[in-house]
């Protein structure tokens, strides 16, 4: 089953993480997590604002509210693996990937829940495909949490997906390709600082 959600999933990213970024987590691990926890922050605020903005959508706000548990939780994890491994918790601006891919975004109802929903599923996408491309290499610590994430991280992504297709008016799949190729060229393009939805970075020291 969990081979039929990664499959699905591979199959919705247009590319895969380049290897100079994953060369890249994997020098540096202390950013990796201090970034995977502002990930698990933000995609719990995410949520919780579109419970707050789509009050009317109750499969959203039950989709939305165990999403944002979940995301919660994968917070709490992350931090207490930094304390365990003495990873200071320091401010990090984000990576331009989520901003950039919302920038997309119809500003009209109900094509602009559809189309951040869409964004959700991609951003929950990569991540899962980023776990599981990292989890061998990693210590057996952060081995284990990362591959215990796969499932979740899959599930958000049919989440999100699923409820885009329930609220659009219709079929979605023009705009998952549209995001697809947008999202791919984040992916594939350089970026000046090493984050974890960063492109490959243009310098690993960064």
């Amino acid at each position: 089953m969990m081979n039929d959600s990664m499959s699905r999933l591979n199959n919705f990213l247009a590319c895969k993480t380049p290897k100079a970024w994953v060369e890249a987590a994997l020098e540096n691990q202390d950013l990796l997590l201090i970034d995977h926890a502002n990930c698990e922050k933000k995609a719990a605020a995410t949520a919780m604002n579109l419970m707050y903005r789509y009050v009317d959508r109750t499969e959203l706000l039950q989709k939305m509210s165990q999403l944002a548990r979940e995301e919660l939780l994968h917070f709490e994890q992350v931090v207490k693996i930094m304390q365990s491994k003495e990873v200071e918790y320091s401010h990090l601006g984000p990576s331009r990937y989520a901003s950039a891919l919302r920038e997309h975004i119809r500003t009209h109802e109900p094509a602009k829940l559809v189309d951040t929903l869409i964004v959700g599923a991609f951003v929950e996408a990569r991540s899962c495909e980023r776990f599981a491309m990292l989890a061998p290499s990693l210590d057996e610590e952060l081995q284990k949490f990362y591959t215990s994430l796969l499932r979740s991280e899959a599930r958000h992504f049919e989440d999100y997906l699923a409820l885009a297709e329930l609220y659009a008016e219709e079929e979605i799949s023009e705009r998952v390709a549209f995001f697809a190729e947008k999202e791919a060229a984040l992916i594939d393009s350089q970026d000046n600082e090493f984050r974890f939805h960063s492109g490959s970075p243009k310098s690993a020291s960064h």
